[in-house]
């Protein structure tokens, strides 16, 4: 990686050294005057990177390169983030494009804001000392699947207001989360708005069916599932929900929270201008 970039005369490079150090970092560079940040990672990382991006207000790209699980973020943009050196070569030569960015609280996220059953499982890792990586969360949202008993949850958009037990609810600023599914597969990252994606309560033979179906974005015709577009979402629970941004664990201040969307709030590297 060091290679790629020192070809392209690129060899300020400033390592992390524990979680959730990558947001000083970037602010750091920021303030001295660094105009593209490539960041190495994966979506929590870059989302932490993009926080701070907005947090300063400064007119700087965000580029991506891969160096953790899932990865939404690229596939949804386009950035080749498995690539070095293209990514190399894109931060010093290459285009950028305008994206949104969703905000719950004082939090800014990329791809979604997730409330209910992956809210869950993340709670469940840190109870099963014994694997670690892709086997834990598989092994915890197996778990989930047959043990979790929903969340309620009140809804209001111009559309109107309603309440419902759900399996989960998924703001989505872009369309892929979880590594593997196509959560939102109607989302654009560049029309203003949201979509909530709400997958109502089921038994656990039509969860496991619901979330195969989520891997190609068929699940959005279930009955179970139902889907909104809006630039502004508020929702209501009977008490303060924990939350997850970009895979990251919160818990909201209020049992009632608004999530919008930020238009084009974030320049990205990448050669393709997303849907």
């Amino acid at each position: 990686m060091k290679a790629a970039f020192a070809a392209h005369g690129v060899t300020e490079i400033r390592v992390s050294t524990g979680p959730k150090q990558e947001g000083e970092l970037a602010r750091r560079a920021i303030e001295d005057g660094f105009d593209t940040l490539v960041a190495v990672g994966g979506d929590g990382t870059w989302s932490n990177v993009a926080n701070a991006i907005l947090a300063t207000g400064a007119d700087v790209r965000l580029a991506l390169l891969a160096g953790g699980t899932g990865c939404d973020f690229a596939k949804t943009t386009g950035s080749p983030a498995g690539n070095p050196e293209a990514t190399a070569l894109l931060a010093v030569e290459g285009p950028d494009t305008r994206v949104d960015v969703g905000r719950i609280e004082n939090r800014h996220f990329l791809n979604v804001s997730g409330f209910g059953f992956d809210i869950a499982v993340l709670e469940d890792v840190e109870r099963i000392p014994l694997l670690r990586g892709n086997a834990l969360y598989m092994f915890s949202a197996g778990r989930q699947l047959f043990g979790y008993r929903g969340v309620d949850i009140g809804l209001t958009s111009p559309a109107g207001t309603w309440r419902a037990r759900h399996l989960m609810l998924i703001v989505a600023n872009a369309r892929n989360f979880g590594g593997a599914f196509a959560i939102a597969p109607g989302a654009s990252l560049r029309d203003g708005m949201l979509d909530a994606v709400s997958i109502l309560d089921a038994p656990a033979a039509r969860r496991i069916a619901l979330f195969g179906a989520a891997i190609k974005g068929n699940h959005v015709t279930a009955p179970e599932v139902r889907v909104e577009q809006a630039r502004i979402f508020t929702l209501e629970f009977e008490s303060p929900p924990a939350y997850e941004t970009d895979g990251e664990y919160n818990r909201a201040t209020s049992a009632r929270v608004e999530i919008a969307s930020l238009p084009s709030a974030l320049r990205v590297v990448t050669p393709e201008v997303p849907a």
